[in-house]
């Protein structure tokens, strides 16, 4: 790959992979720019006229959008409420139920039944607990309620 060169007036761009200290944040940034192939250049900011061009341009949407009023009357009531018949039925009773007997809910529609069965596929259960492998391909174990509860207490104190 041929080597890059960048014109900056950000004169401590220059210093960031000499340096032996760094904090996580920024350790990933020099990570990332250690693959490529370049030479930092300082030139003053009024030298750089490319950089100097492209943030002096106008911005066709700037005015656009009509800015709207934030609603600060959020019913408090309807925070971390689940949205359950049953506020002891855990969320995921629907999933075990399924992959513990293939009992399904009836009167779901056609439409229902499709969202259901494609979200069951990323459950599967394990006596006597449900599990999901998530996007990450960690499998977590499926909690509700209080133990919910007494997990995030456990994790946060």
């Amino acid at each position: 790959m041929n080597k890059s060169i960048v014109y900056t007036d950000h004169s401590a761009l220059k210093y960031l992979f000499a340096k032996k200290d760094v904090k996580v944040r920024l350790l990933r940034w020099i990570l990332l720019l250690q693959e490529f192939d370049f030479k930092i250049i300082d030139t003053r900011g009024a030298e750089n006229y490319a950089a100097d061009h492209l943030s002096r341009l106008e911005n066709p949407y700037e005015n656009i959008f009509d800015p709207k009023e934030i609603n600060e009357t959020f019913p408090l009531e309807s925070l971390n409420k689940v949205a359950h018949k049953d506020p002891s039925t855990p969320w995921f009773a629907e999933l075990a139920n399924y992959h513990a007997g293939n009992f399904i809910i009836k009167g779901m529609t056609s439409q229902q039944k499709k969202k259901f069965f494609k979200d069951a596929q990323h459950y599967f259960w394990d006596n006597p607990y449900l599990f999901t492998t998530c996007a990450d391909q960690i499998i977590r174990r499926c909690v509700a309620g209080k133990e919910a509860i007494d997990i995030l207490n456990a994790c946060h104190s």
